[in-house]
């Protein structure tokens, strides 16, 4: 016998998909982004994916045979610093966007957040649901 509590419950369901695929879309945008990032010489030019991983390094001009390796060295440490810190940006507004309104990520990330404490200790759903979760449909009539 179906309860009159079945379509709050597929309503609960489908949003808990949703959140599922909310966040399989926010590590695939992690994922999927790259920072690029040009020295002013225009001698180096590097990318790097979401975690700071060098991908490409290139030599847009021949710039870099005039320079002496110390220098030509210093120029692609500094120059994939730009591109990680670009890349660290664009996957911090990623999952900045999927927090809390006043939680930061560098607080998540530093440990001043407890990522337990951002979600609920009980799933949001209508009290005659919960009745009907906790008691069964007889225990959730008796109440009501």
């Amino acid at each position: 016998m179906p309860s009159p509590y079945d379509q709050q419950i597929e309503d609960l369901l489908a949003q808990y998909e949703r959140q599922r695929e909310e966040a399989a879309e926010t590590r695939r945008r992690i994922a999927a982004t790259t920072a690029t990032a040009t020295d002013p010489r225009q001698a180096v030019k590097v990318t790097v994916g979401a975690q700071g991983e060098l991908t490409a390094v290139e030599f847009p001009t021949g710039a870099y045979r005039r320079m002496a390796p110390k220098e030509l060295a210093d120029l692609l440490l500094a120059t994939a610093g730009q591109a990680r810190a670009q890349a660290l940006e664009a996957v911090t507004t990623v999952v900045t966007d999927g927090l809390p309104p006043g939680v930061s990520l560098g607080d998540l990330l530093q440990g001043r957040v407890d990522p337990a404490a951002l979600l609920p200790e009980e799933p949001a759903m209508p009290e005659a649901v919960r009745e009907y979760v906790d008691h069964g449909f007889e225990g959730a009539a008796s109440r009501g």
